[in-house]
């Protein structure tokens, strides 16, 4: 087991410019989670950190020394807390820290249920989604190239885990995604053609359901919109005008599963 002592070490440099940087986790292919419930969330789905770096206030719980008893000795870091300085400010407090390798970056595969994003700028926003998709059984999130960092630790924290039951597609090319996807493209607005979400047969079909979902402010592009399969509107009884794009995204991804399991 190896320890860092100084808040200058280079290691430690390294971690905070990985907790802080999006460039530098794409550079490196490396990101890192906060806390022990992500890093038991890791191990369960059989993955191995590159290193868990852990405060030394933290050591002799019994909740680390169970997740810490799973990882060779080589893999953990006592950081002392003259150390935490360099890391504090980046994360929520003297918690474990996590470093891992991302995943491949395939492409999309042409049938089948996913969700698509376009331009989804909030980490919160982006990791309820992905924690929606998760737990409705829709397993593969395609986002286009100027969504938020899925891999920040905001987007992390957001997800509670769901990054690893999901295949995540970044960085793609909508318009040119639609011209090979097979199934059916179901994009929410607001238009003279849009059916009610509850009218709709979302049951499982061959070739599946893409439902894309678009920028907070501006919602889905309109030369992305004019891709659409089925235009969707949520019923609301209410006066407000239009759901947030997380919550949009929820109540759709349920619906469907409901119908599914009904």
């Amino acid at each position: 087991m190896k320890q860092i002592q100084s808040p200058q070490n280079e290691t430690l440099k390294s971690l905070a410019k990985l907790l802080d940087s999006a460039k530098e986790r794409r550079k490196h292919r490396l990101a890192v989670l906060e806390g022990t419930h992500l890093l038991e969330t890791f191990l369960q789905q059989n993955q191995q950190p590159e290193q868990v770096f852990v405060p030394e206030s933290r050591w002799h719980e019994s909740e680390t020394q169970n997740l810490l008893g799973r990882l060779p000795e080589h893999k953990i870091t006592l950081l002392a807390t003259s150390a935490l300085s360099k890391i504090n400010s980046l994360t929520h407090g003297e918690t474990l820290t996590t470093v891992f390798r991302l995943p491949e970056n395939p492409s999309p595969a042409h049938v089948g249920d996913c969700v698509v994003l376009e331009r989804v700028q909030d980490a919160g926003n982006l990791g309820t989604i992905l924690r929606s998709a998760a737990a409705a059984g829709v397993g593969r999130v395609i986002l286009s190239r100027d969504c938020v960092d899925v891999w920040s630790p905001k987007v992390l924290r957001a997800a509670m885990g769901a990054h690893f039951l999901l295949q995540i597609h970044e960085d793609v090319d909508l318009l040119a995604w639609r011209k090979t996807y097979r199934g059916r493209v179901l994009i929410t607005a607001l238009n003279a053609q849009s059916q009610s979400l509850y009218h709709l047969n979302l049951k499982e079909n061959e070739t599946g359901n893409a439902w894309i979902f678009g920028n907070e402010g501006a919602g889905v592009s309109p030369e992305l919109l004019a891709q659409a399969d089925v235009c969707v509107q949520i019923p609301m009884l209410g006066a407000t005008e239009s759901l947030n794009v997380a919550m949009a995204a929820s109540v759709c991804l349920f619906e469907q599963m409901r119908q599914r399991i009904a």
